[in-house]
C-alpha cells in the first residue's frame, strides 16, 4: 500500500508539472460598451492579467478574439469587432507583450444568451484549443 502511494504521489507530481509548463487554455474576457471599442479600468486590468499569462508562457499562443452585438448591420458588426480585437492588442503590445506572440481574429455579431453585454467582448485565449 505504500509503494501505491508514492506512484499516485509521483503520478500528481509529474502531471502537475506538465499543467505548469503547458497550462493548456486560459481565456480572459473583455467586455465593452455598446457600439465601443474603449478600454475602460476593468478591462486594462483583464488585459494586464492576460499580458502576464501571455509572458510567463512563452511556448503557448495567444489569440486574440473580438466579438459585437446582433445590433446593427452585419458590416459594422464585423468592423467593431476587429476593432475592439486590436484595441485589446494595442494594449497587450504595451504591456510588453511582442506583436509576433499574438493573432487576431473578429468575429463579427453574435448571439447572446442573457444580456447583449456577453456578444460586446474581446476573448484572450492562451495556450492550445
Amino acid at each position: 500500500m505504500p509503494r501505491l502511494a508514492l506512484l499516485v504521489s509521483l503520478l500528481c507530481a509529474v502531471c502537475g508539472g506538465a499543467r505548469a509548463a503547458d497550462p493548456g487554455s486560459v481565456r480572459f474576457v473583455v467586455y465593452f460598451q455598446e457600439w465601443s471599442a474603449a478600454l475602460d479600468g476593468s478591462a486594462q486590468d483583464v488585459i494586464n492579467r492576460a499580458a502576464q499569462a501571455i509572458k510567463s508562457h512563452p511556448r503557448s499562443p495567444a489569440t486574440v478574439t473580438g466579438f459585437a452585438d446582433p445590433t446593427g448591420s452585419k458590416e459594422a458588426n464585423r468592423l467593431l469587432s476587429e476593432l475592439r480585437a486590436q484595441r485589446v492588442i494595442d494594449q497587450l503590445q504595451a504591456d510588453g507583450v511582442p506583436h509576433a506572440r499574438l493573432s487576431r481574429h473578429g468575429r463579427g455579431s453574435v448571439k447572446f444568451a442573457l444580456t447583449s453585454q456577453e456578444s460586446r467582448r474581446v476573448e484572450v485565449e492562451v495556450g492550445s484549443r
